[in-house]
């Protein structure tokens, strides 16, 4: 397929400096998917790269946006999985998903759940995959663990705490508003602490009787250093996975109390990750996790469903702090025989 289509376009800097461009249809690639695009949606990560930041790994499309779902509109050379022109799917991406059409690896698609609309689906792919890649590929939950999740009202958090209840794991939620604390309760959170009132270090001590969290889900970093240290169990996994708190520490003994709880660190990021690591990350989460939308045990939590024309207030919506789940953006209308 040749031709324009429209996408996001951006110059380093802030939100005024999106736009909605014509730039050529992509290209596919060997064992790549072209996926004409209904709805997309924005994470951290975009206006991290629209800040100059956060660049897209190398090859990859500069255009924003890391999931993308719609229809399988043309298959390229070398494909051997079973989609078909047609198919409704979500994409994981490394770039390019705030457009018309985007390229996606064949390994890297998801069938949308049964009676689900584009919109909703487009809040699955990137929160959802980073909480189970956190919680059981890097974290290594158990039934029983105690997770303390950062930022609990985020796409990111809302998941996690639905992936824990169903999963037998206990979650207590950090948030900056009682709104947020409380919806996460409403997901299957079983306590929640504003930071913005208060040090959650004791409180998360006082609610597990002294002992601490098993797992620390951390996408705050440097600003919850120290509390995070002192909430966590001897013995614990502390998963950083974001440094929206800044990305320096006053060491302090908080190095002799790493040694003295025998605590592990792990940083993880999903972007860079390989190929054969998402493959393996998404069979695991369609067997696992997605027949559980269609049940509707799990929902994508979506806070603003935006049009493309608006990614402007998409970001600055997304660097106000404010929302609670995700912001989608829809692309195109979808007509009812497309359901």
């Amino acid at each position: 397929m040749s031709g324009t289509m429209r996408a996001v376009n951006f110059e380093p800097g802030g939100p005024e400096n999106l736009r909605i461009g014509s730039v050529p249809v992509p290209k596919l690639r060997e064992k790549e998917v072209l996926l004409k695009v209904y709805a997309t949606a924005i994470n951290r990560a975009d206006t991290l790269q629209r800040k100059g930041l956060y660049p897209p790994p190398p090859g990859e499309s500069d255009i924003l946006g890391l999931e993308a779902v719609g229809i399988v509109e043309k298959l390229g050379s070398g494909c051997v999985k079973t989609w078909k022109i047609g198919d409704r799917v979500m994409a994981l991406l490394p770039g390019g998903g705030n457009a018309e059409f985007v390229a996606s690896r064949e390994e890297l698609l998801m069938p949308v759940p049964d009676n689900m609309e584009f919109n909703q689906a487009a809040a699955i792919p990137e929160v959802w995959l980073t909480a189970f890649q956190l919680l059981f590929l890097v974290g290594k939950v158990k039934k029983n663990d105690t997770v303390l999740i950062h930022a609990g009202g985020s796409g990111v958090g809302t998941a996690a705490v639905q992936l824990c209840r169903q999963f037998g794991a206990r979650t207590i939620v950090v948030a900056g508003s009682q709104e947020k604390i409380d919806f996460a309760k409403s997901l299957g959170a079983e306590e929640g602490f504003n930071y913005k009132e208060s040090m959650f270090e004791p409180k998360v001590l006082q609610h597990t009787d002294g002992k601490g969290v098993d797992l620390i889900l951390d996408c705050v970093g440097g600003s919850f250093f120290s509390q995070n240290i002192n909430s966590i169990a001897t013995e614990g996994t502390w998963v950083v996975y974001g440094l929206m708190g800044g990305r320096t520490i006053d060491t302090g003994d908080h190095l002799g109390k790493i040694l003295q709880k025998r605590i592990t660190i792990v940083g993880s990021t999903l972007r860079t990750r390989s190929i054969q690591y998402k493959e393996s990350l998404i069979a695991d989460f369609t067997q696992r996790a997605l027949p559980h939308f269609s049940s509707g045990e799990f929902r994508p939590i979506i806070d603003t469903t935006l049009p493309l024309d608006s990614i402007q207030e998409a970001h600055t919506l997304m660097e106000s702090n404010k929302t609670t789940g995700k912001i989608v953006l829809q692309v195109r209308d979808q007509v009812k025989d497309e359901l």
